[in-house]
């Protein structure tokens, strides 16, 4: 059976119990950690009596990040991004004295932030929006593997691009580019969403603690300025190698070009003297054939020379 978080104020300890309303000096945490349907209907509707509108996104868990005013709860829709760019959707049901989290299976941040609460519970259970900020700040730090696993993956292509023009990497490229566009999506969601989390418009946290929310906006805010850059360097990764190829297809045509420059003379004198004409006065000649062979030489030197001195080389 699923167990909540429970400090209390007075005693400043925290335990496991079953799930019920925190009285007055408790605050709680409850973790819908893949649980079942009845479980979170049970929970949010029968145990702290969230509107049905809560209770249908928790259960269909298919939202943007939205934050959601009712008039006992807020609901706030957030994501974890793994390192291969997979999200885990979370709701998070906000209350007076206490935060649900709702997701359909673990993810990293919400164990780490658990970990938090139970190591110093007077620093992360004081009240409802010191915890959402823990959850969302766990979340949040994960943002950054994610940017330098990104950044990693873009510096291989372009290694890979500059060893070998012709490697296959536009499937890649285009993949993590679509990846990275739903990811954009997300965050910039999630970023109107924490706009509007300062004790102004968020009635169950205090005015010192908005220090807090805007240092996780700013976070997220740098993560979205990287994902355009991202985005602008795989458009970027496929020009270059697009560039590269032309570069490489250019150098083998000037290449054979120039071959077929310096053949194209001798070709001429092979073509000449191999007409069969009676009266052909080198043909009988006892020199003829190393003269030719000699002039044919001096031809291809000469054009070899005047490429090089052209730079066309």
């Amino acid at each position: 059976m699923t167990q909540m978080l429970l400090y209390n104020e007075s005693t400043q300890r925290v335990e496991e119990t079953g799930i019920r309303v925190p009285g007055e000096g408790e605050v709680a945490w409850v973790p819908l950690i893949a649980a079942s349907q009845e479980e979170i209907e049970r929970v949010l509707r029968d145990v702290f009596c969230c509107h049905p509108l809560i209770v249908e996104d928790c259960i269909k868990l298919n939202q943007r990040p939205k934050l959601d005013r009712y008039d006992k709860h807020m609901l706030l829709t957030f994501f974890e991004v793994g390192q291969d760019l997979t999200t885990i959707e979370m709701e998070h049901v906000i209350g007076p004295n206490y935060i649900i989290t709702v997701a359909p299976q673990s993810a990293s941040s919400v164990e780490a932030a658990a970990r938090d609460f139970r190591a110093a519970p007077e620093r992360f259970m004081t009240f409802s929006g010191v915890i959402l900020y823990r959850l969302l700040d766990r979340c949040v730090d994960d943002y950054a593997d994610l940017t330098d696993k990104v950044e990693n993956v873009l510096d291989k292509h372009e290694r890979a691009i500059f060893r070998n023009p012709h490697v296959k990497i536009a499937g890649d490229v285009f993949r993590l580019k679509r990846k990275l566009h739903t990811v954009r999506r997300i965050m910039a969601d999630e970023k109107a969403a924490l706009a509007q989390l300062t004790h102004h418009q968020f009635p169950y946290t205090r005015a010192e603690a908005d220090v807090y929310f805007i240092d996780i906006y700013d976070h997220v805010s740098r993560v979205l300025d990287s994902i355009d850059a991202f985005r602008e360097s795989l458009s970027g990764l496929l020009e270059l190698q697009l560039n590269m190829k032309s570069d490489r297809m250019n150098e083998i045509m000037k290449t054979l070009t120039i071959v077929s420059s310096i053949f194209l003379p001798l070709t001429f004198v092979v073509g000449l003297y191999g007409m069969n004409f009676r009266d052909m006065p080198e043909l009988s000649w006892k020199y003829g054939y190393p003269a030719v062979l000699l002039v044919m030489v001096i031809i291809a030197g000469s054009l070899w020379w005047f490429y090089k001195r052209k730079k066309w080389l």
